[in-house]
């Protein structure tokens, strides 16, 4: 298992997008963008999705998914994370998209709808960065 290289760590207390690939079951690769925070102590990526939505469809099938981000102050520094989706997590999944919302958009509260909210707990195997 690979780790968030600490220099790299601030990318998730911006309001960094993330794009996550998944894939279809045909095979073929979902690449959706994301709002995405990193818990150091787990370590791992969190995304906030709600249930139903393509890219949770597909990481029940395949757990298998791949994240990159670009650092919006410099566009030439970026992470790039290959691993799994570890755990489906409903629990707090409510208050996790308001957190989200506060550092993407600034609300308090999740403007849209915070019911059925799922959140992809994603295991770092390798790391990339530039």
């Amino acid at each position: 298992m690979a780790t968030i290289p600490t220099d790299y760590r601030d990318l998730f207390e911006k309001p960094a997008f993330a794009h996550v690939a998944t894939l279809m079951p045909d095979g073929m690769p979902h690449v959706t963008p994301v709002w995405i925070d990193y818990d150091d102590e787990s370590n791992r990526l969190r995304v906030n999705t709600a249930k139903g939505r393509q890219k949770h469809v597909n990481v029940q099938n395949d757990p298998r998914i791949g994240v990159s981000m670009v650092d919006p102050d410099d566009p030439y520094r970026a992470l790039s994370v290959f691993g799994e989706v570890e755990a489906l997590t409903e629990a707090g999944a409510a208050e996790h998209i308001d957190a989200l919302e506060a550092r993407y958009r600034g609300n308090e509260r999740y403007q849209g709808d915070r019911t059925g909210r799922i959140v992809l707990e994603i295991r770092p195997d390798r790391v990339m960065t530039r």
